[in-house]
């Protein structure tokens, strides 16, 4: 007799928890998308057909700076190329064709990614992958509208303080990182150089882009450790799929268990 009054087995029982968790972010970013200006419709197709938190606020926080469309897309679309990585491997991993395929494709983010790397069998994987990815959509898309509705309608938003909610969200997305390595440490604090320097001549935006020059920094790191992190942890997602680790996805599964949303 089960010991549970829902027995679930344990690949949907962590989509739940990971869906639960960073689902409630969605708040955070319908505050942050209307408070930048964005309307009630804009903040929600953008979760509906971007689906991809960190990428969403790189955007919002270039139109609340000031910045154009195109500036806040083009620094979405470099935030979100790790996604392509990740479905390198998901697509073997899955094993779906067809419709199946491309529905998934749209699932491809740190957290299914993470989810489903971490089981030891292939029909775990495509367990874990289809109940993160629905549970996480549904979180997040529910929870952007909410705050999207909250936030319209108090008004001012600025004499809340709801305008920093975007940066601070996206600081505390990007703090973990900045604990994996020395060299991850000097390739952000490049970025923010070069973009602290471009802001006095550059229109709002454009700094963001030329920040990720500093990548360029990171091969020529003295000692530091192989981007993925020196420990083999990571804070918002699972190891890339084309380095760090053994590329087994048994290894290392509680390991990734950790990873954030």
């Amino acid at each position: 007799m089960s010991n549970s009054v829902f027995p679930l087995s344990p690949p949907v029982r962590d989509a739940l928890g990971i869906g639960l968790a960073v689902g409630v972010s969605g708040t955070a970013f319908g505050t942050a998308a209307v408070a930048a200006g964005l309307s009630v419709p804009q903040a929600c197709a953008l979760s509906l057909f971007a689906f991809t938190g960190a990428s969403q606020f790189a955007l919002v926080g270039v139109v609340a700076g000031g910045g154009n469309l195109i500036a806040g897309a083009v620094g979405a679309l470099l935030l979100g190329a790790r996604n392509t990585l990740y479905g390198l491997r998901m697509a073997d991993l899955l094993g779906w064709r067809g419709a199946r395929r491309a529905v998934a494709a749209h699932g491809v983010i740190d957290e299914t990614a993470a989810a489903s790397m971490a089981q030891r069998t292939p029909a775990d994987s495509r367990t874990a992958f289809t109940a993160t990815f629905a549970s996480l959509f549904v979180f997040w898309n529910a929870t952007t509208l909410l705050g999207a509705v909250a936030t319209e309608r108090i008004g001012d938003t600025s004499a809340f303080g709801l305008d920093t909610v975007g940066p601070a969200i996206f600081l505390a997305l990007l703090w973990p990182r900045l604990r994996e390595s020395g060299r991850v440490r000097l390739v952000a604090a490049g970025g923010a150089l070069i973009a602290l320097a471009a802001v006095p001549f550059l229109p709002p935006g454009v700094p963001v882009l030329l920040a990720a020059a500093a990548v360029l920094l990171g091969p020529a790191a003295p000692g530091g450790a192989p981007a993925g992190g020196g420990d083999g942890r990571t804070a918002d997602g699972p190891p890339p799929p084309d380095g760090g680790g053994s590329g087994d996805p048994a290894d290392g599964a509680e390991e990734r268990r950790e990873v954030r949303p």
